[in-house]
């Protein structure tokens, strides 16, 4: 099982020269190297140049690195895409995904420009429509010559189109979190949760991570440096999860049990999807260890 934790995704403005190169020295799962909505439009193009120079420059070690673009509607938004195609980046992030065609048009414009077929398509969901269109938008997904493996919340916009208000247990946003989640397991794609604005409250943080946990999701997204320890820390098994995972992934190997649906481990029934699950949990603290060690 090839896993890649996905914890800690972070934003970094693509205009911000000593930002990108910080970056270097964060220990965030996944970087956003942003285009959109932290650059101003007359520092587009450099911004653009910016982070083509960092990213071909390497020094990030084992962080994935992810552009996002400006929108294909926009006047920089083709020419984001063309030079993401072949930026060395890992993923490409489009914004404000509306419709199955919005990724559809842009993956055209990837190929054309010669984008390899490992380069993962995330997308944003931060509209009404993109949450009506949910379960279209994630069965593009399931298209043969459509890389798309990641869906990213953008909360605030969610909030701002809906008018909604943004009380701290996001009553309003969770059905849009939870319609998100089924959408995307059911076409095998990863969910990150939206952002905490408060980079001053660990506290808040924490336990918005736990319940972006709680609704499935596989990491967040931050603004801050400081926030990418506590949310690593939430969204890592924990040791216990881990030991028990491998419990029943031994239990199930037992030629008694080989050919068992369901089997007991310590008084607890044990179903062959809880294995199914085990073994995620084991991949996950797996790859969260391997990275540990090359960045010591």
């Amino acid at each position: 099982m090839q896993i890649r934790p996905r914890r800690s995704v972070l934003y970094m403005p693509g205009i911000n020269e000593r930002a990108l190169e910080k970056a270097k020295t964060i220990a965030a799962d996944s970087l956003i190297l942003d285009l959109e909505d932290s650059v101003a439009p007359d520092a587009k193009k450099q911004a653009r140049e910016l982070v083509l120079q960092a990213i071909r420059g390497g020094g990030y070690g084992n962080r994935e690195l992810v552009m996002r673009v400006n929108g294909l509607e926009t006047p920089w938004g083709a020419r984001d895409l063309s030079a993401a195609a072949t930026s060395g980046a890992h993923a490409v992030l489009l914004p404000k995904v509306s419709r199955p065609g919005d990724i559809i048009s842009s993956n055209k414009v990837l190929q054309a420009a010669g984008a390899p077929a490992s380069l993962q398509i995330w997308a944003m969901i931060e509209t009404p429509a993109s949450i009506l269109n949910i379960r279209e938008i994630a069965e593009v997904g399931g298209m043969r010559d459509v890389n798309l493996t990641c869906f990213i919340l953008g909360t605030n916009d969610l909030l701002k189109e809906s008018r909604a208000l943004a009380h701290d247990n996001r009553v309003a946003v969770i059905p849009w979190l939870a319609m998100t989640v089924a959408a995307a397991r059911a076409f095998q794609l990863d969910v990150i949760d939206g952002v905490y604005n408060n980079f001053r409250d660990e506290d808040g943080l924490r336990g918005e991570c736990e319940q972006g946990r709680t609704l499935g999701m596989d990491g967040k997204t931050l603004i801050h440096p400081s926030q990418v320890a506590p949310c690593n820390d939430i969204f890592s098994p924990s040791e216990s999860e881990v030991d028990w995972a491998r419990q029943i992934i031994a239990a199930f190997a037992e030629p008694d049990n080989a050919g068992k649906g369901v089997i007991t481990i310590n008084g607890r029934m044990v179903e062959r999807l809880h294995e199914v699950m085990a073994r995620r949990t084991v991949a996950i603290a797996d790859a969260i260890a391997v990275a540990r060690d090359q960045a010591a």
